[in-house]
């Protein structure tokens, strides 16, 4: 143990530092990097190996994946979505539907993660910014910040109100209550949605009517080639730029080859290409594919992106038609898929990466919902299962209230919440466990006992007292408005969750 020879305050500061310039530096995952630091930390003397572990059972970091699963349940019964369309206008001026929305995905994010929130609004979004004829950013940017300002008024919106209430009941004995934060957190709130609205929009570079939608993206797809004709590069490539597609290789027993100097193709063999139509309109414009196929009536495509925590990243394209049942398949990808120049069912998805599904539009929306993934250029809705979304809600309205008059603490409540969820079948066991988001499980796990040896080493109080001494001839608010700058800067260069961890002591 060093601290035989360095003070345990120094060190755990050296040890703080350290993983703030590592957060800042972006080469690590910041789970990772929170991991590391914990080992540092038992290593150096300044956690014990008893309080390692302890994160892993805090009642904030359980309270946080129960919430995670009790948002998905919401937000698979469809109802989450049915009331952000039921605040948006279809007739009205650009700033009032855009004002609509921002409040609906505010109301959302108060009651479940705000990345749950945004999956929700993103399409709806994009809905507006097309219709207003917009560029999709200058919709798109106000609802990330308002997915992330209406975290603050409830104790369950977002971690670190979870985490610091656990701190202050470790403090003082009690925690903040469930609505604790809401006064001020609906202040913020008002002023950021008026400003989001009316000011913000204005200051996003606008683009020109060409780009608002009006292109279609661009995918990565396969064509399968009729064996019995013999083919020029040349021929191909005319009647393919007529589709505004281009060649990107000839595919041959999962191989990128040379055209045949003789022409003649093979059985098996496929054209990657690169195009902005949809690959069914590639097939009809063609007359060297291998038949005619259709989409089955009321099949439709949609263009979904794979978010950070996707269940789906690491697998090929085929786990997406392994997971839907048979009910969706990948007909295209993103543009990424392009640089490998290789057979898609051979490309691992990774977060960011675009999809092309194509199937009946319910099955699309609810294994985006399932799987993380978030449509980017079509708007279907989730069905609206109305007994399982009265259940799921009397199971939510129960669990409030539980925390409200009961005083249950909230870890307990919502995880009794989710566990019932998963008895009545509203959610299945795998969706409930694909729905936490287990990085920031463990991000935060590991970051309460380091945080709390910041503490209990001394260091908090010797950062306290030199602050106090700066500020001690100036007014309560003066100290206040420092803390809350430093919690600011520092939640700018780290995530927000390990910020308030580390600001938490600094009471």
């Amino acid at each position: 143990m060093l601290t035989g020879f360095i003070p345990a305050p120094l060190l755990c500061a050296l040890i703080l530092v350290a993983t703030l310039i590592l957060f800042m530096s972006g080469r690590l995952r910041a789970d990772a990097v929170a991991l590391c630091a914990l080992f540092a930390g038992v290593v150096a003397g300044v956690v014990s190996p008893r309080a390692a572990l302890a994160g892993f059972g805090d009642p904030a970091v359980v309270a946080v994946a129960a919430v995670m699963v009790v948002g998905q349940a919401l937000q698979a019964t469809g109802i989450a979505g049915w009331v952000a369309r039921a605040l948006i206008p279809e007739k009205a001026a650009f700033t009032v539907r855009l004002g609509m929305l921002l409040l609906g995905a505010c109301l959302l994010s108060a009651f479940m993660n705000h990345v749950a929130a945004l999956v929700i609004t993103l399409p709806l979004g994009a809905e507006v910014a097309r219709a207003s004829r917009k560029s999709p950013g200058l919709v798109l940017m106000p609802l990330s910040f308002a997915t992330m300002i209406g975290g603050m008024t409830t104790l369950i919106a977002t971690p670190p109100n979870m985490i610091l209430s656990s701190i202050r009941q470790s403090a003082l004995g009690q925690p903040f209550g469930f609505f604790t934060m809401t006064p001020v957190g609906l202040a913020v709130c008002a002023v950021g949605l008026i400003y989001l609205t009316f000011i913000g929009w204005r200051f996003l570079p606008a683009r020109k009517a060409a780009d608002m939608g009006g292109d279609a993206p661009w995918r990565v797809m396969e064509l399968p080639l009729d064996a019995r004709r013999v083919l020029a590069r040349e021929d191909v490539a005319r009647q393919l730029r007529k589709a505004r597609t281009r060649i990107l290789a000839l595919l041959r027993n999962g191989k990128a080859i040379r055209w045949p100097r003789d022409r003649r193709l093979k059985s098996g063999d496929k054209l990657l290409l690169l195009s902005r139509a949809l690959p069914a309109e590639v097939r009809e414009a063609v007359d060297f594919n291998r038949g005619k196929e259709s989409a089955a009536p009321g099949h439709v495509t949609a263009g979904l992106m794979v978010t950070h925590g996707s269940p789906l990243v690491g697998h090929t394209h085929e786990a997406v038609e392994a997971r839907s049942d048979g009910a969706l398949q990948v007909v295209a990808a993103g543009p990424r898929a392009a640089n490998l120049r290789c057979p898609l069912d051979a490309v691992a998805i990774e977060s960011g990466d675009q999809l092309f599904v194509s199937g009946p539009p319910a099955a699309i929306a609810a294994f985006a919902a399932n799987q993380r993934l978030i449509e980017i250029d079509r708007r279907d809705s989730i069905p609206v299962d109305l007994r399982k979304a009265a259940l799921t809600l009397g199971l939510f309205a129960c669990a409030i209230a539980l925390v409200l008059i009961f005083r249950v603490p909230p870890a307990v409540s919502f995880l009794g919440a989710a566990a019932l969820l998963t008895v009545f079948r509203l959610i299945s066991v795998e969706d409930a466990y694909g729905a936490v988001n287990w990085s920031i499980i463990v991000l935060l796990a590991a970051m309460i006992p380091l945080g709390a040896s910041f503490e209990s080493t001394g260091a908090a109080a010797i950062a306290a007292d030199y602050v106090g001494g700066l500020l001690q001839h100036a007014p309560l608010i003066a100290a206040v408005a420092a803390v809350c700058a430093l919690t600011l800067g520092l939640s700018i260069l780290i995530h927000n969750a390990p910020a308030a961890i580390i600001m938490g002591p600094s009471r």
